[in-house]
């Protein structure tokens, strides 16, 4: 296996934070319309309590070598949703295309199901070609779309599409 998968921890955050404004400058991919600080990005680690968490994706080649990242997190803060996840997943730029998303959100899955989750949420951008075919390759179900939802980092408005799968 070309990848390992496992819980983030506190020296993670440089790479997690690297990674993600990556995403959030390159646009199509986050409605945060500026790089976060390594502060926000460990505050947002931190606030991912069980039966939620985040997760890295290192190189089986370069042990050590964060290559993405990703989490499950509440889906709505009511105790009536408790159970649902929000998923959510980031790819270093250069391992893009390499197989990395699929083995994210594979595990991702894994997880929730071994946290006894009985839903997870995907909420994407309609024209992330990349997110929207891993949502189709998991079996899950899109149950809406917004247009003009949301503006990235370049100032494009986008369209939200949400996604779902039973655990």
């Amino acid at each position: 296996m070309p990848y390992t998968f496992r819980a983030a921890t506190s020296s993670d955050t440089q790479a997690i934070t690297d990674i993600y404004n990556a995403s959030v400058i390159a646009g199509g991919s986050t409605a945060d319309l500026t790089p976060r600080t390594f502060e926000q990005r460990q505050d947002w680690v931190d606030s991912h309590k069980p039966p939620y968490g985040v997760f890295v994706v290192e190189s089986s080649e370069q042990p050590g070598l964060v290559i993405g990242f990703g989490a499950l997190s509440v889906f709505y803060d009511r105790a009536g949703y408790d159970g649902v996840t929000d998923l959510a997943y980031y790819i270093d730029p250069a391992w893009q295309g390499k197989g990395v998303g699929t083995f994210m959100l594979q595990h991702l899955l894994d997880e929730a199901r071994n946290r006894h989750m009985r839903k997870a949420c995907g909420i994407i951008f309609a024209d992330n070609a990349g997110s929207i075919a891993l949502m189709h390759r998991f079996g899950f179900t899109q149950f809406g779309l917004m247009p003009a939802a949301a503006t990235d980092s370049t100032g494009a408005m986008r369209d939200m599409s949400y996604w779902y799968l039973d655990l």
